[in-house]
């Protein structure tokens, strides 16, 4: 959680960013209800800053207000996650071509080791998940497009909304990792196309799995 003593940004930034914290890390989860008064007790912060970042939660799309109850973590369709899923193949196929061609030895080496550590979280599937995170987040700061990564971010706050990890499955962090490692070869190829369709058939197993627990 974000130390609002200590933080270099304001009292309602510190706020969002623990509350897009407490989602991703599944404290928080699509449909509950956010009163102010519960998050700033469970967060340890003032109703002030929370208001202003419930606020920011809305204009991203992230929480809905609904009458007479407040604050709702938006649930997504599943025409809503499919289109999700298409921007985010378009924007990860550029990300790992481009990334291919202007990402260092150094990062391609970094993304390896959270490759094996997404192995080695098998037990703990939201470390796992979060670990996941920050590979692609990775992926498209090699990309150093900073335009690139301004519409990834938009997507990364949507992701949010998918809800628990489907991380729970042990063979699907098998096909995450070799699936990862996919990409990863391309990249130290130096191969764009051969990246960019790693990446897609990734997403695209992803979304499987996505659809696959919705209609569970």
């Amino acid at each position: 959680m974000t130390d609002l003593k200590t933080s270099p940004f304001s009292s309602g930034e510190a706020a969002y960013a623990s509350l897009i914290n407490a989602l991703r890390s599944g404290d928080f989860a699509p449909g509950d209800r956010l009163r102010e008064e519960d998050v700033a007790k469970r967060l340890n912060l003032s109703r002030t800053p929370v208001r202003e970042a419930l606020r920011r939660l809305e204009n991203n799309g992230i929480v809905e207000h609904r009458p007479r109850i407040g604050a709702v973590i938006r649930k997504l369709s599943q025409t809503e996650v499919v289109e999700l899923y298409e921007m985010r193949i378009v924007l990860e196929r550029t990300a790992a071509s481009m990334a291919a061609q202007h990402g260092s030895e150094a990062e391609f080496d970094a993304l390896d080791d959270m490759n094996r550590r997404i192995l080695g979280a098998q037990d703990t599937p939201t470390l796992g998940a979060a670990i996941n995170q920050d590979f692609h987040e990775a992926l498209y700061r090699a990309a150093r497009n900073r335009f690139l990564l301004a519409s990834a971010e938009a997507i990364n706050n949507a992701l949010i909304l998918l809800g628990p990890t489907t991380y729970l499955d042990p063979d699907r962090i098998r096909i995450v990792v070799s699936q990862h490692s996919d990409v990863i070869t391309a990249l130290r190829q130096r191969d764009g196309d051969r990246a960019a369709e790693a990446a897609e058939a990734h997403l695209q197993t992803s979304l499987r799995y996505r659809l696959k627990g919705m209609s569970a």
